[in-house]
């Protein structure tokens, strides 16, 4: 199984990324979109996974998210991954506060022992909205059109959530396999 840990983005920030999914989905734009309901914050990749490794994954996440205060996402801006004029993946930025760094920390330590490695680099959070194509580049209008756009909805995670990545023709779907209550 393909696992991963996340934050599901809800409410006014998942309509407004939906509705600006939408009007890039009509763009001819060499991007593979995520999915509806594919929205969320990683905070941790597991990668595959054994199933009989399930529990103790479910273990160390209900560990990690115990003690974490719900936490309070404000919107950021759009970007890429590079950089803009190298966009690999185009994504949607999020700012919260130290809180968000604790959980991704305390998810991190819980893994670890179960031999997930720790990630090296600094946690940014980011919604990804989609993945330019392999050999393609994103063309000149749609830099401009996501150098223009603006996030202005924020949102709050209540619950960290073990989702199964399952790949289909039509991209990844997600399906949530359980999620642990952040405190309030």
């Amino acid at each position: 199984m393909r696992l991963f840990a996340a934050l599901p983005v809800v409410g006014d920030a998942k309509a407004e990324l939906e509705r600006k999914l939408t009007g890039f989905r009509g763009a001819d734009w060499p991007v593979k979109w995520v999915r509806e309901g594919g929205l969320h914050v990683t905070l941790k990749f597991l990668g595959e996974v054994e199933p009989e490794r399930l529990a103790a994954v479910r273990a160390a996440l209900s560990t990690a998210a115990r003690g974490t205060p719900v936490l309070s996402f404000s919107a950021n801006d759009l970007g890429a991954f590079p950089t803009l004029s190298r966009a690999r993946i185009l994504w949607a930025g999020y700012h919260s506060g130290p809180e968000l760094e604790l959980l991704v920390h305390r998810v991190e330590q819980a893994t670890a022992p179960l031999g997930f490695p720790v990630e090296g680099r600094p946690f940014r959070a980011h919604v990804t909205l989609g993945r330019v194509r392999e050999g393609a580049r994103l063309p000149r209008e749609g830099l401009g059109a996501l150098e223009r756009e603006t996030l202005t909805a924020g949102f709050t995670a209540d619950r960290l959530v073990l989702y199964q990545s399952r790949p289909g023709p039509g991209g990844a779907t997600y399906a949530e396999l359980d999620s642990f209550l952040l405190d309030s």
